[in-house]
């Protein structure tokens, strides 16, 4: 049934209580020298014709829909960008260009919290005008317009100004990708590699902009990941993963193309020269925690999918990184590199060479294998799986050293506590590789690296 606007808000006040805003105990309340009610606390509840009937909370920026209901702008907003096309109380169709601000409304609101200031209510700040379409659409062709004439100084500057209008809100974001905003800064990015980003710290500035706006508003069509994957762009941001200033955008964007598992892409990645070193370096020298964790996820998908990327970086010794990263590493940092290592000995050769010559790798995974996640278990038993089996004398100096940190018990409580699919298989193989060296080799704890050499 279709409710008029004046019962819905009765309707809606009659079957939520008032939702209390501030609750002040005693002793603060004497303090000031005010009255408090008997149980010690004092409430200031929300009017109900101040909440918004999605949400329930007191509205922010409230819109009044062609239904004549008010609400929320991001309440509204959120749900007609799940799907729904109707008013949520009169079920009417809404379109989310017909929505208006309700200014008489939101000066209510505000006056509602100055008079309620004294008992600790915040006002409401008049929240800014959304972008409209053709605020976008200028917005970008200012940024395509700069590219055009090859102004890098100019285009990185338009690219911020969109950046921070998409981060005004979810709804100027959703705006400018809708307008394009994605494919426009990758062509620009693209139109304008190549420049001497190397001798020019403006250029590669302007550069890690257009990289920074980008971000914003992923994901990447396709389109927009052939421009980025593009010789000139990919020589570009090999250069911007090597300044600290752009190391982070030009990251995140690598990421973003690597996981797309694109072929071409990746092989275009993995022929760039100097990038597999620019992302080893990332690692070996941080810059940010996400520029780390971006920088393994696009080595991931860079060494599972190609051979020459992962002899490269086995020359580079991202084997050696990888686990010196994952002595004091948190938990998506772990993820990530034990994925890294996992993919490295994978391609065998040199990578299983360093992994087991360092002291520090078996009681690494050991250690990694409980109380990180299941992610990070399931590659840390991959790995050394990888590195226990085989007759020759390495594998057989990996089972004894997995026997003294403990890896038997691990191996077998993680049975017992359950685990499916290829881990199972491969924690079962590795406790039949370990049994025959049981008894011969003392065992000790895995709790902390006390005692172990650390060759850095």
């Amino acid at each position: 049934m279709v409710l008029p606007m004046s019962r819905a808000t009765r309707v809606a006040g009659r079957l939520m209580p008032e939702i209390p805003l501030l609750r002040r105990d005693r002793k603060e309340a004497a303090t000031r020298g005010g009255d408090d009610n008997d149980n010690g606390s004092e409430e200031v509840s929300v009017p109900a014709h101040f909440r918004c009937p999605i949400s329930l909370e007191l509205m922010r920026d409230p819109v009044t829909a062609p239904t004549g209901i008010t609400y929320d702008r991001e309440s509204l907003e959120g749900w007609l960008a799940r799907g729904h096309a109707t008013c949520p109380v009169t079920g009417r169709p809404v379109r989310l260009a017909d929505i208006v601000p309700n200014h008489a409304t939101r000066r209510m609101i505000q006056d509602w919290c100055v008079a309620n200031r004294a008992r600790g209510v915040e006002r409401v700040p008049t929240p800014r005008v959304p972008v409209g379409d053709d605020d976008a659409a200028e917005a970008l062709a200012a940024v395509s317009a700069a590219a055009r004439r090859g102004d890098v100084i100019a285009c990185g500057a338009a690219a911020s100004r969109a950046r921070a209008i998409g981060k005004e809100s979810e709804r100027n974001r959703r705006c400018l990708a809708a307008a394009g905003a994605a494919r426009t800064l990758s062509s620009a990015f693209r139109q304008l590699a190549g420049e001497h980003v190397d001798s020019s710290a403006a250029v590669s500035g302007a550069l890690g902009d257009i990289l920074a706006a980008l971000v914003v508003f992923f994901p990447l069509d396709e389109e927009s990941r052939r421009c980025i994957a593009s010789p000139p762009s990919l020589k570009s941001l090999t250069s911007l993963l090597l300044s600290s200033q752009t190391a982070t955008a030009a990251a995140i964007v690598l990421r973003e193309i690597a996981s797309s598992g694109n072929r071409d892409a990746l092989d275009a990645i993995a022929r760039a020269r100097g990038m597999c070193d620019a992302l080893v370096g990332l690692v070996t020298r941080p810059v940010s925690s996400q520029a780390t964790k971006a920088a393994l996820v696009a080595a991931y998908y860079l060494v599972s999918s190609s051979d020459v990327a992962a002899a490269r970086f086995a020359d580079l010794g991202v084997v050696r990184v990888v686990v010196e990263l994952l002595v004091d590493a948190d938990k998506g940092t772990s993820e990530k590199a034990l994925a890294v290592l996992d993919a490295a000995l994978c391609a065998g050769g040199a990578a299983v060479d360093s992994a087991l010559a360092h002291a520090l790798t078996v009681p690494v995974l050991v250690k990694k294998m409980f109380r990180v996640s299941d992610m990070a278990t399931d590659f840390a038993v991959s790995a050394l799986w990888r590195l226990c089996r085989g007759d020759g004398a390495g594998a057989a100096s990996c089972r004894g050293e997995a026997l003294r940190v403990g890896a038997f018990q691990k191996l077998l409580l993680l049975l017992q506590v359950g685990c499916a699919g290829l881990t199972k298989e491969r924690a079962s193989e590795l406790l039949k590789m370990l049994n025959g060296s049981r008894g011969s080799v003392e065992c000790i704890e895995t709790v902390d690296f006390k005692g172990l050499k650390r060759p850095f």
